[in-house]
């Protein structure tokens, strides 16, 4: 994937992920208890970030693309970001929804969406849901 692709994907991607989020939660299965969120957060997380990891080592942005359906399942699947689940934690629901981001930002470090702080918060995010996830 050539690189103004990629800055371009990058960009349209932290625009309209709020958006996408909102249409995409199913209300059938929002009925999921909001205190197994963080668990099934850490351990989404634990599953995507090796793997973005590689990524980011060797530039690949196709990864990116693949991970943010996975990203919109998973967030699908607990109704988050929507009405439909309103009790879910922000301390795992940012991290979710940053990671792919934050780990784009690595391989494009002068995109728009790398914001000062958005490493330190995601950072900060994860540990609270692992946290939150330890004591369930």
């Amino acid at each position: 994937m050539d690189i103004q692709r990629f800055k371009s994907r990058l960009r349209a991607s932290r625009a309209l992920l709020p958006f996408v989020m909102a249409l995409v939660a199913a209300p059938a299965l929002a009925q999921r208890d909001p205190g197994d969120f963080p668990a099934a957060a850490v351990s989404f997380l634990g599953q995507e970030m090796p793997q973005m990891e590689v990524a980011v080592n060797e530039r690949d942005g196709d990864y990116f693309r693949d991970a943010t359906t996975r990203m919109l399942d998973f967030s699908d699947s607990w109704g988050f970001k929507s009405s439909e689940n309103p009790a879910l934690p922000a301390a795992c629901t940012e991290p979710v929804s940053d990671f792919l981001v934050v780990g784009m930002c690595r391989v494009m470090t002068t995109a728009d969406a790398c914001e000062p702080g958005l490493v330190a918060r995601f950072d900060s995010n994860l540990q609270k849901c692992r946290q939150l996830a330890g004591k369930r």
